[in-house]
C-alpha cells in the first residue's frame, strides 16, 4: 500500500468504516503475531501486543495524532508493536528481578510519543476497570503487575494453596479485567 492508499484509509478510519477496519487489523494479524514470537513472546503475549498496537494505532487516527502517513498502515503498526515488544520484554525482566516498576519508568522506557495520549486513555479504562473487580482480584493483580511481586511470593504472602491456583486465579482476573474493560 502507497503512501497515497495510506492517506486514504486513514480518511475511511475517521470516518469510522468498519470493513477498512476489519480488513487492515485481518492483513497483519496473522505476520505481526509471526514476528512477535519471532521476538520471544509467546502466543497469548503476541496477542495483547498485536491487540494493544491495533488500539493505539485507531487512537492516533481518531485523535488527529496521524494527520498523514509517511510509509504503509502496517510499516506504521508494526513500529508501534515493536515498541511495545521492546516495552513488554523489558517490563517482564524488570519484574523478574525488581520489587516495583514505576510509572515514572514505564513512560520513560517506552519513548514513544505518539503513545503518551495512548497511555492515559488506557490508565483511565484500567482504573474504572479494576473499581469493578473483586478485592481479591485487585491485590493479585496489583502485587504481580505493580510490585513486582513473582507468583511463589505472592502464594506464601496470601497464603494460596500451591502456584497453580494462583495462577489460575490470576488468568480469571485478568480476564474478568479485560472483559469489564471491553464494556465500557
Amino acid at each position: 500500500m502507497g503512501n497515497q492508499n495510506s492517506n486514504t484509509t486513514l480518511e475511511l478510519i475517521k470516518k469510522g468504516d468498519q470493513k477498512t477496519l476489519k480488513a487492515i487489523y485481518e492483513e497483519n494479524r496473522k505476520r505481526f503475531l509471526n514476528f512477535a514470537k519471532k521476538q520471544g513472546l509467546i502466543a497469548e503475549d503476541a496477542k495483547d501486543v498485536y491487540q494493544d498496537s491495533f488500539i493505539a494505532f485507531i487512537e492516533n487516527i481518531s485523535t488527529g495524532k496521524i494527520q498523514s502517513l509517511h510509509s504503509s498502515v502496517s510499516t506504521y503498526l508494526f513500529g508501534i508493536g515493536k515498541k511495545l515488544i521492546q516495552y513488554q520484554k523489558r517490563s517482564n525482566y524488570r519484574l523478574k528481578t525488581s520489587s516495583a516498576v514505576k510509572i515514572n519508568e514505564i513512560k520513560e522506557e517506552l519513548d514513544v510519543n505518539f503513545l503518551e495520549e495512548n497511555v492515559t486513555k488506557e490508565q483511565r479504562l484500567l482504573q474504572k476497570g479494576l473499581k469493578k473487580l473483586g478485592a481479591k482480584c485487585i491485590e493479585v493483580l496489583e502485587m504481580f503487575f505493580l510490585e513486582g511481586y513473582i507468583l511463589d511470593e505472592i502464594v506464601e504472602i496470601l497464603h494460596y494453596k500451591n502456584k497453580k491456583v494462583l495462577g489460575s486465579q490470576k488468568s480469571r482476573c485478568i480476564s474478568q479485567l479485560k472483559e469489564i474493560i471491553r464494556h465500557l
